[in-house]
This record gives C-alpha cells, sequence and structure tokens, in this order.
C-alpha cells in the first residue's frame, strides 16, 4: 500500500525528505509504521501522526530502532541538526526554537520574535505594539489555501485589518487590501492611461464599493480596474449592474 511505499523510499534516503533533512525515520505511535516525517505519514495514510507521542525512532543508516533522540545510539551518527524532544522535530539548523505557549517549534531566530498573548502566536519584534490584536487569530485555516494557520510550515502575514493570511494581496474575510499597495496603484495607473477603451466603453460609468475605504463613486469604466474618488485605490467592486454613458 501507500504505507510501505513510503517506507521503502524512506529507508533508502538517509538526508530525510521532501519537507525535512533528517537521518532517521519516526515510528508511528498510531499505526507502528516508519515514516521520515509526520508529513509524509499524513499524505499516505487515513488518519494524523501526533507528533508529541513519538518514542521511538529508526536510524537511516544502521536501521536500529531506538528511542527518540539527537544521535544514533548504535552508530552515533546525527538525526537532526536541531532535534526537539517534545515536537519530535529533527532537522538542518533553521535557527529554530520550541516557544511553549505556541505548544510548537518555530523558525527563528529566537530574539526576532515574541510571542502576542491575545493573538496567541509568534510574532516578529517589528510588530510589537504596531499590529490589530485578534484573539487566538492563529487558531484558524487560512482563507485562501484552507491549511491550518497555527501548525503551517508556510510563514503567515499579519495583515493591517488583523486577519492572518499564508499569500495574496488582499484579506478574503474583509476584502482590505494586505500590503501598502500604494506604488502598485501608481503603476495601474500609468498602465491605464496608456491602454485606451474601445469606442463603445470609453464613455461608459460605473458604480463602484472600495474595498479599502468603503467609499462609494461613480467612475469611468476601464478593464484594468476602477480607482475609488476618495482613497485612490483600485481594491474596488463594480457596485450593481447599471453603467451609463457619460454626459
Amino acid at each position: 500500500g501507500a504505507g510501505a511505499g513510503a517506507m521503502a523510499a524512506g529507508g533508502e534516503q538517509e538526508g530525510g525528505c521532501e519537507h525535512y533533512r533528517r537521518g532517521c525515520l519516526l515510528r508511528a505511535p498510531c499505526c507502528g509504521k516508519l515514516y521520515p516525517c509526520r508529513l509524509c505519514h499524513d499524505g499516505a495514510e487515513e488518519h494524523r501522526l501526533d507528533r508529541f507521542r513519538v518514542a521511538e525512532v529508526q536510524c537511516s543508516r544502521c536501521r536500529l530502532l531506538q528511542k527518540a533522540q539527537q544521535r544514533c545510539e548504535g552508530c552515533q551518527s546525527l538525526f537532526g541538526e536541531y532535534y526537539c524532544g517534545v515536537c519530535h522535530l529533527f532537522d538542518r539548523d533553521k535557527k529554530q526554537y520550541h516557544c511553549d505557549d505556541c505548544g510548537i517549534c518555530r523558525i527563528g531566530p529566537k530574539e526576532d520574535f515574541f510571542h502576542c498573548s491575545k493573538c496567541n502566536l509568534c510574532l516578529s519584534l517589528s510588530l510589537r505594539g504596531k499590529h490589530k490584536c485578534i484573539e487566538n487569530v492563529s487558531r484558524q485555516d487560512c482563507p485562501i489555501c484552507l491549511e491550518d494557520i497555527h501548525t503551517s510550515r508556510v510563514e503567515a502575514r499579519v495583515l493591517p485589518c488583523g486577519h492572518l493570511l499564508h499569500k495574496g494581496y488582499r484579506c478574503p474575510l474583509c476584502m482590505h487590501s494586505a500590503l501598502d499597495m500604494r506604488r502598485y496603484w501608481r503603476q495601474l495607473d500609468d498602465e491605464v492611461a496608456q491602454t485606451p477603451m474601445p469606442t463603445e466603453y470609453q464613455n461608459m460609468m460605473v458604480e463602484i464599493l472600495c474595498n479599502d475605504c468603503n467609499a462609494r463613486s461613480t467612475v469611468q469604466f476601464h478593464l484594468l480596474g476602477m480607482k475609488c474618488t476618495n482613497c485612490e485605490s483600485y481594491n474596488t467592486a463594480q457596485d450593481g449592474k447599471c453603467k451609463q454613458p457619460a454626459e
């Protein structure tokens, strides 16, 4: 089955897997099978591996099954430059650290991050006192890719509105722009100016709603985007179907 294939591949690959660089296989506490990591296990099985319950590993070099630890007690090979005895994470050194409040390991360096107790996650020091707190904001799925944000290996971005997402320029929850988009809006100004519309659209006016400032305005229709007359954002949506020719 899928599990056996993953075991065979993992046993031959001393360096680990596509997710982590490590010199051992984890013995899954749930099914007893050997996998390079929890993600490899979860991709092949119909259940999830609890990283905190891992008690045994098998050395990729000498095949000795032993308790989870950083070095093989048989051949002394290093299972991982970094090892966490709580998460049983083995990997090359990426300045990882275990955050007791998050309950899992994070990529550091630790001194560049702080744990926000209200948001309940580690954030860059540059955001201390400069972000909008939303209680337990990381304990939800990314609204774009639907992956759990808190345990994801992909870095989450804190938007000005306080929500989190992995990537994308606007928050799918409130539709506000995720970043300072002013430079991009000015590029769009130039592109709109250099892209004349077909004759039948040149005098077409449309009602728009701005997702950034919530202002409504009537502007000239353009395929590349329509600029809010209040805040000059192009993060707008056509409000209704009516299009009136300009006087």
